[in-house]
Parts: structure tokens; C-alpha cells; sequence
């Protein structure tokens, strides 16, 4: 791999390990909330089910999940294509994943789940994901488009 690239990958798996970390760190604060109950005879009786919020946010976190980890992977696969078509159809599906991973964070700001300060650092991050991609992209079809004349 070039330099560019091996810049673009850390930039990725650094990222990729923000997701991670932000998984866990979301999903625990889900199950640390106070668990929902009722009162039968003046005894509080918890509901064993998974709570309808503790559902919502481990559902959201699994897309993010998915999303902000496969950047690095289609990354990957482009860095390593068998032509220059291949490296820029995996270099395109590496910048949808991470456009969706800023729908997600957003998402999970708008709900509550991410306050200003944390949504601000991440999605900050996924934004430059996204621009070093597009830029990429955009060379790529420049590029392709020049080759075939």
C-alpha cells in the first residue's frame, strides 16, 4: 500500500475503534438505567423482559456497529483489489458505510443517546472519513473516465 493509503486505513480503524468503544460504553449505560417496575400489593415486582429503551439503543448501536467497522474492512479490500474497477467499487462502499455511520450517530443524538459533546467529537470524525473518501472517489472516476477515451 501507498502512504495515502495506509494513512486512510489508520484513519479507519482508529475510527473503528471509536465505534467499538462507544458500543460498549452506550450499551452499559442502557443496562445501568433504572430498571422499569410496577407495584403489585404495594411490592415492587421488575419487569424481566428487555426494556423498550434498552431495545431501541442496542438496536442502534448494532447498525452504527456494523457501519463504522466495515469502513475499515471495505477500506481494506479496496487497498488490496484486483483492478483499478475494483478498488474504486470497494472504495465507494467503504463511503457508504460511512455516511451511514453519521445517519446512525445522528440518529442516536437525536434520541438522546449521545450528548452534544460526544456526538460533536464522533460524527466530526466520520465527516473526515467521509471527505478523504470522496475525495478518493472522486480521483478514481476522474481517473477511470480518462482511461476510457
Amino acid at each position: 500500500m501507498s502512504e495515502i493509503s495506509d494513512a486512510i486505513q489508520s484513519k479507519c480503524l482508529a475510527f473503528g475503534d471509536r465505534i467499538i468503544k462507544l458500543n460498549d460504553y452506550l450499551l452499559k449505560e442502557a443496562a445501568n438505567a433504572k430498571p422499569t417496575y410496577k407495584l403489585v400489593k404495594g411490592k415492587r415486582v421488575y419487569n424481566k423482559a428487555v426494556p423498550v429503551y434498552l431495545q431501541a439503543v442496542s438496536n442502534l448501536c448494532n447498525q452504527l456497529l456494523r457501519a463504522g467497522t466495515s469502513i475499515g474492512a471495505n477500506n481494506s479490500e479496496a487497498c488490496n483489489a484486483i483492478s483499478r474497477q475494483d478498488f474504486r467499487s470497494k472504495s465507494y462502499i467503504a463511503l457508504k458505510e460511512a455516511r451511514e455511520s453519521l445517519y446512525w450517530i445522528e440518529l442516536l443524538h437525536r434520541n438522546g443517546y449521545l450528548d452534544d459533546k460526544q456526538f460533536n467529537s464522533i460524527y466530526t470524525d466520520a465527516e473526515e472519513l467521509v471527505k478523504i473518501l470522496v475525495a478518493r472517489c472522486k480521483k478514481l472516476d476522474k481517473e477511470l473516465a480518462g482511461k476510457e477515451k
